[in-house]
């Protein structure tokens, strides 16, 4: 008996061991008017839900949005300023390598304050320019690196800041961008000459609404747009012919909620059952239930975000945990999530300057 336990509790050490899920990496983007001064990672514990081993990988003006590479071989940040060039802000593209972030080239973004950045897959790049209200497509280098830059202006000619372009994705039927300042989503398809308006060039939304962001769905049947003016969601559905129309919109604030708010991003869970949504004023998660057979959504409740003015916000690659940057508060904010009724429960926070994009490695 004496020699048997010793093995058992060695082997439930073991076990203990192997069961134990490493850390995750989180890189983090900010505004550098204050105390931060760049992109940081963090480590995130799966186990606990808490964050740290804070460390600073780069020094960039407003990296304000982040892009990772499916290979996860390069990131790709904005910088949100008006003045890397002539024309307005840029965008950096890093080698990421032995946990080290190493700058490989930075391109002006023809356009002021760009505002998102995202990967198409397959050799190209889209960034959204907010003031320069239009978008920049680059293509990219074997290395990753910043190529050759297609421009696609959303202002009517001869006038100026009427088109506010803050997030572009490209998807297997094109390009979707959503423009706040036109209330408005544009499509392009991919030609030879490169980018032009789809046939269906343009999703219109009411007026006032401000589209930031949005979501598909797995397979591109619905859309899920949210609107930061208004503080609302629209849902669109795909139609037989391929084009996007309005199903239904719903608003994210409660009912008796009566100051100032305005949406920030909004995404969809792995398994496509629920749909989160951040209120910067109000300061909340909404969390809504998904009808996979109708796409349409109904409300499930809300959560505090512990935090001020929530921008992105990120869910964790296993799905257990949604984590939220508080531009204001200067905190990431973590939640377990409840994967079968889709409710959060708070765990904790991490003191950062200016958290503004959230992106798991």
């Amino acid at each position: 008996m004496k020699s048997i336990l010793p093995f058992a509790l060695c082997l439930v050490l073991l076990t203990s061991c192997q069961e134990k899920e490493p850390p995750m990496k989180l890189y983090v983007g900010t505004y550098t008017d204050g105390t931060s001064e760049g992109i940081y990672s963090l480590q995130f514990d799966p186990e606990k839900g808490v964050l740290d081993s804070l460390e600073l990988k780069a020094i960039l003006p407003n990296p304000s949005f982040l892009a990772l590479s499916k290979d996860r071989k390069h990131l790709y940040a904005v910088q949100e300023t008006v003045d890397f060039d002539s024309l307005g802000g840029g965008v950096t593209a890093f080698e990421l390598g032995n946990g080290l972030l190493k700058a490989i080239n930075s391109k002006g973004t023809g356009g002021a304050h760009p505002c998102h950045v995202s990967l198409s897959g397959n050799g190209q790049l889209a960034v959204a320019n907010y003031t320069g209200g239009n978008l920049a497509i680059f293509d990219l280098a074997d290395n990753g690196g910043l190529g050759m830059r297609q421009l696609l202006q959303h202002n009517p000619a001869d006038t100026t800041g009427i088109a506010h372009a803050h997030k572009a994705e490209f998807t297997e039927e094109g390009l979707f961008v959503a423009d706040l300042g036109l209330d408005a989503l544009k499509r392009y398809a991919k030609q030879s000459q490169g980018w032009v308006p789809a046939q269906q060039a343009t999703l219109p939304l009411p007026e006032g609404s401000g589209p930031r962001h949005f979501q598909f769905n797995t397979d591109g049947s619905f859309l899920y747009v949210i609107n930061e003016l208004n503080s609302t969601i629209t849902v669109f559905q795909q139609d037989d012919e391929g084009s996007y129309n309005p199903i239904q919109t719903e608003s994210t604030l409660a009912k008796d909620y009566t100051d100032a708010s305005y949406c920030a991003d909004i995404h969809l869970s792995a398994d496509g059952n629920f749909l989160y949504g951040t209120n910067r004023g109000e300061n909340t998660l909404v969390i809504f239930k998904i009808d996979k057979a109708s796409g349409k959504i109904s409300f499930l409740g809300r959560a505090p975000v512990r935090g001020d003015w929530p921008r992105n916000f990120a869910l964790s690659p296993d799905g257990n945990y949604v984590l939220v940057a508080n531009q204001r508060s200067n905190n990431i904010t973590v939640f377990r999530r409840n994967a079968v009724d889709g409710s959060l429960e708070y765990t904790s926070q991490f003191e950062l300057g200016a958290p503004v994009c959230l992106v798991f490695n």
